[in-house]
């Protein structure tokens, strides 16, 4: 039987209890035969609902071990089996009190249970992105064949809009291809004759001949998905902060509740009913329901509050891991990156410049080509006819426009030898990690644009913050190394990692880990597998679904700002834990000497009953606390 329908079960038959608990203070007039139906009742809760516990128990004692079930079924049975006694000799009964300690500890685990439930489906994800079929070329004739059917050495077809079959190497043709999913490359890849296709790539703009040099599991695809499957395998759960408590508390607990029964009956030559009543309060009082419930409440309410500011923490293991965070990596495109080139910089007469390369770029299928035409559309610049278009591969392109000969694409369509101030020029751009195209007209070059995947907003900030909260701030990307580190410049980044494939990726950051508790940010499918292997995996919910299934923690708002709300809210939620474990302890520290009849001398004792009930509202006073994480502040 799940969690939640035994705590659903428990909670529903001890409601008769809680009515005559209320009937006794509020003087309400109680239920007939109160006792019997309380036996009846607490006996079914304790063969259906409070079973495991002692199942859990029992099996700890083998191993010669004490849990947080220990306490739960030594108290409740102590108290059950205590009742049924005192029943049968017509004396005081707290069958509520073993009820009740069920049904706390199993909402406690139910909201705990409820979190964790993740399926997670990254590895699906993965394996959808791969070609169903792919276009052999046998026999100088070209077939559709189903994907598991391919060879090693058969000559594929890549037409234009087709996904690469497999890993291979190009044979004919000249296409550019988008391997961003892959690489992380932010811009397309112009591909010719000898250059290596990535199955499950994009090929954009031209036919492709190449051949199958890798099928199967061998394919750098198939590959992520078994990186993604053993990260995902491999992490342990982390230990409770409660029953490492446990391990120390229960034992305790134990020995001053036999101490307790002995001291009264032989020393203090109290009645047996009298010692027993004083030992059982005593495991009563100290039964974890607070301990129980410290942890799951905080996490439930600290989640919460996170998911309804757009962070989504997929479980308490991870929240607890984000709140120690030395090392935090980033991928680049689409993660500190807007992951689209936009133009940043023209040269020369500017409006001309766009002008003539918009008209040329708006026939051009170019990857680089919607950066141009939008930048002359954001100043609305009318664009004039171009005759005789012509897609020069590898070059740029070219066109007549308004009796001009005019191109787009590298310094070396110039007619003539370039200068040293253009050269120069070009040299200052590429430097900081930007595409540069020239713009000429009859032969000579009259401008410059320069395009980069721009970083995005508040980039800047969010790294100053994470470093300010002596986090080392790390990027680690497939693109070159000249526009990361042009981007890490601009951001403030500590550490660079560039052209990194997606294995190696999850290998620098488990090199990372050696160091500390690392977190990794990123976005594309190239990043599940460094998102699985970190011990945090924050993914940007503007990315692929298997980066988000993947990410232990997913920003839906796709905003950078909120990678330190993340941490913030990680944080206020695991100190939030800490104190009410702190508070269930003290409860019990304050709670244990009074049950033990510490203080009869002066009247103060605690029945077992009444033990039960104070268990009880340690246990409100901790989910009341948990509830205070509603007014944390959590900064920008």
């Amino acid at each position: 039987m799940s969690i939640k329908k035994r705590f659903w079960l428990a909670l529903l038959l001890s409601l008769p209890m809680l009515y005559d608990m209320l009937a006794m203070l509020l003087a309400w007039p109680m239920l007939p035969n109160g006792d019997w139906i309380a036996l009846v009742l607490t006996t079914l809760i304790m063969l259906i609902s409070g079973r495991a516990f002692i199942q859990s128990a029992w099996a700890a004692f083998l191993h010669h071990h004490a849990n947080m079930d220990t306490l739960v079924a030594v108290g409740t049975l102590t108290a059950y089996l205590y009742s049924i006694g005192a029943l049968m000799h017509h004396q005081g009964v707290f069958f509520e009190s073993a009820a009740y300690i069920i049904v706390f500890v199993l909402l406690g685990q139910y909201l705990e249970d409820k979190m964790r439930t993740q399926a997670s489906q990254a590895t699906t994800k993965l394996l959808e992105l791969q070609a169903r079929q792919a276009t052999v070329i046998r026999n100088g004739q070209a077939s559709e064949i189903p994907i598991e059917e391919v060879e090693i050495g058969d000559r594929l077809l890549a037409r234009p809009g087709e996904k690469i079959a497999t890993d291979g190497r190009i044979v004919k043709g000249h296409s550019t291809v988008n391997e961003s999913m892959i690489t992380g490359e932010s811009m397309p890849i112009e591909k010719k004759a000898g250059d290596p296709v990535i199955g499950g790539t994009l090929n954009q703009t031209g036919i492709l001949e190449y051949t199958a040099e890798k099928v199967g599991k061998d394919t750098m695809l198939a590959q992520i998905v078994e990186i993604v499957r053993h990260a995902q395998s491999s992490h342990a759960p982390i230990q409770k902060m409660a029953d490492r408590i446990a391990d120390v508390f229960v034992p305790i607990v134990l020995m001053i509740a036999i101490g307790v029964f002995a001291i009264w009956s032989v020393f203090l030559d109290a009645t047996l009913t009298r010692s027993l009543t004083f030992a059982v309060s005593t495991i009563v009082i100290a039964c974890p329901c607070a301990l129980g419930i410290a942890t799951p409440t905080a996490l439930m309410v600290g989640t919460g509050r996170a998911a309804k500011m757009g962070i989504l923490i997929k479980n308490g293991e991870v929240l607890e891991t984000a709140s120690h965070i030395k090392n935090i990596a980033f991928d680049k495109t689409g993660t500190l990156t807007q992951g689209q080139p936009v133009v940043t910089d023209v040269i020369g007469d500017q409006k001309q410049v766009l002008m003539l390369a918009a008209a040329l770029e708006s026939l051009s299928e170019h990857p680089l080509a919607d950066a141009i035409v939008k930048a002359a559309q954001k100043q609305a610049i009318a664009l004039p006819d171009v005759t005789d278009f012509l897609n020069r591969a590898g070059q740029g392109v070219t066109g007549q426009i308004n009796g001009h000969q005019v191109f787009v694409g590298k310094p070396q369509m110039a007619s003539q030898p370039l200068d040293k101030e253009w050269q120069d020029q070009i040299e200052r751009l590429q430097e900081v990690g930007k595409t540069t195209a020239a713009v000429g007209q009859d032969g000579l070059i009259i401008g410059l644009i320069a395009i980069q995947d721009a970083p995005k907003p508040f980039a800047k900030s969010v790294i100053a913050r994470l470093k300010q909260q002596g986090m080392h701030t790390v990027m680690i990307t497939g693109d070159n190394k000249r526009a990361a580190k042009a981007v890490a410049k601009q951001v403030g980044i500590d550490e660079v990692i560039a052209e990194v494939m997606p294995g190696d990726k999850a290998q620098q950051v488990k090199k990372l880990q050696q160091s500390g508790v690392t977190a990794f940010v990123g976005d594309g499918i190239n990043d599940a597998p460094a998102l699985a292997v970190a011990d945090v995996g924050i993914a940007m919910g503007s990315g692929t679904d298997v980066a988000i299934e993947t990410g232990g923690i997913v920003l839906i708002k796709n905003s950078l700002k909120d990678v330190v709300k993340a941490l913030m809210i990680a944080k206020k939620t695991f100190a939030r834990i800490k104190l009410n474990l702190f508070w269930a302890l003290i409860y019990n520290l304050i709670g244990i000497p009074i049950a033990a009849g510490v203080f009869a001398h002066w009247g103060l004792v605690l029945s077992p009953a009444l033990a039960g009930l104070a268990m009880a509202f340690s246990s409100a006073s901790v989910v009341a606390s948990s509830l205070m994480l509603n007014f944390a502040k959590i900064d920008d």
